[in-house]
């Protein structure tokens, strides 16, 4: 007997979500079809003109727009930055500084700092623990 392997696809939003693009902004035939796992590793390994474009310039989706400002998703939206942004917004932004993305990046630098002391307490617990 032989198996067949069904062709694993996603929805275009779970696609451009996993490539770091903005849906709306990519090309409609994108956004209206369904993709491959096999077409979405194509896409990784040897992005079209589009891809390279809309990673380059934008608009960028949420997570990326945080992660170019050194900011959490959370403090976008606290800061009023709740649209996607290009790349030269995002630069005009840290051109401009303003006391929101500065009270907002130290917000995520005290939580990030917070994340690794826990990190080293549970690690010496765990240390203590198996020495015991």
């Amino acid at each position: 007997m032989t198996s067949h392997q069904n062709t694993q696809t996603m929805k275009p939003a779970t696609a451009a979500k996993k490539l770091g693009v903005y849906l709306e902004a990519t090309p409609a035939a994108f956004q209206e079809g369904v993709v491959s796992r096999t077409e979405l590793n194509a896409l990784q390994t040897d992005p079209p003109e589009w891809l390279v474009e809309l990673r380059r310039n934008g608009p960028h989706p949420r997570p990326v727009v945080a992660a170019k400002l050194g900011v959490s998703i959370a403090g976008l939206a606290r800061g009023g930055a709740t649209e996607p942004l290009t790349t030269e917004q995002i630069e005009a932004l840290k051109a401009e500084n303003p006391e929101w993305l500065q009270q907002e990046r130290a917000t995520l630098a005290e939580v990030r700092k917070e994340a690794v002391r826990i990190k080293e307490k549970n690690a010496e617990r765990a240390a203590r623990a198996t020495r015991d």
